[in-house]
């Protein structure tokens, strides 16, 4: 019997190449990609819905067909424009909400893949050496991207008990990277000059963006062991590299400034635009790959280094 599969935030990497992927996979029989705006690029034999999912709409969406199967990329950037800064939030939160609400009343449903962001664990100065998926932070972020991460984990584990019999994975994905990754970091590490916190050297991870398209559909089409508790997976690249490398690497000058003229220095040398967490800047976060390897069965083909590397070719499309 074919599968039929939704994925959220379609419009953008990686959700474009992820649904195609997706319904060119063999058992899957039908795929329905959702979005904010149409995608640019052309989804095949995907079917598209322009929708909301923060409005009661995407109810509808997953009511009209029998899903067995819900790919949410909760933590993607909001598409460029006016969907960047607070309205990101609530798609990330809100949406999240009203998307759970409306698998929970769904009979057919399933699995549901998150894929979230190591940016859960934080980033201070208390942090050990690597995070393990097992390993919460010392104190639950109370700001910025860290805590929406958190909360929107938080409704999917909820789901989860809610809903024991639905197979439900988070996939923490580090930074990604690669010639079509849009983040605050993959922006800010392509300014001219590059605002650093004086002092500080963070390490860094990264996982290519081909290889977060690779490990959603991994995901997706396995036959993972069912629990009754959400499974978690660290997914990046192996090793790390230092700040100052991946400013070196890509040609870019950095600027050494004290933490608290952060802001103002890249809002002089960056045309404006989101800053990436001052906290990340300033102490970095590497999470253990173990389980990736050892329970998923995956390996990325690009390395921390590699994918940074990649950030310098030309985007194609």
């Amino acid at each position: 019997m074919s599968r039929t599969v939704l994925v959220t935030g379609v419009s953008r990497p990686p959700g474009t190449e992820l649904a195609r992927r997706l319904r060119a996979a063999d058992g899957i029989g039908r795929v329905v990609g959702v979005d904010l705006t149409s995608p640019a690029e052309d989804l095949g034999d995907v079917e598209f819905v322009r929708a909301d999912i923060r409005s009661p709409v995407i109810a509808k969406v997953v009511e009209s067909t029998e899903f067995d199967t819900v790919v949410h990329l909760g933590t993607l950037q909001p598409p460029s424009g006016a969907g960047r800064g607070s309205s990101g939030r609530e798609i990330a939160l809100i949406g999240t909400m009203q998307l759970l609400a409306a698998c929970q009343r769904a009979p057919s449903l399933r699995r549901f893949v998150l894929q979230s962001s190591t940016a859960v664990y934080g980033a201070t100065a208390r942090d050990p050496a690597m995070f393990t998926e097992d390993m919460t932070p010392a104190n639950a972020p109370t700001s910025g991207r860290s805590r929406d991460v958190f909360e929107m984990e938080s409704y999917v584990r909820g789901f989860a008990r809610r809903r024991p019999d639905v197979q439900t994975t988070i996939l923490r994905l580090a930074h990604l990277a690669g010639p079509t990754a849009d983040t605050a970091l993959t922006r800010h590490l392509k300014l001219p000059a590059v605002p650093t916190v004086f002092g500080f050297d963070p390490r860094l991870q990264f996982l290519h963006i081909d290889d977060a398209v690779d490990v959603l559909t991994t995901t997706t089409i396995a036959e993972l062991d069912r629990t009754d508790r959400p499974t978690v997976f660290n997914v990046a690249g192996d090793g790390t590299v230092f700040l100052s490398q991946a400013v070196r690497r890509l040609g870019r000058a950095p600027v050494p400034v004290p933490s608290p003229m952060l802001s103002w220095v890249r809002s002089m040398v960056g045309r404006g635009g989101e800053l990436p967490p001052v906290a990340e800047l300033t102490y970095g976060r590497v999470a253990d790959t173990t389980r990736m390897r050892t329970e998923l069965g995956f390996q990325p083909q690009y390395s921390t280094a590699d994918a940074l590397a990649t950030m310098q070719e030309p985007s194609h499309g």
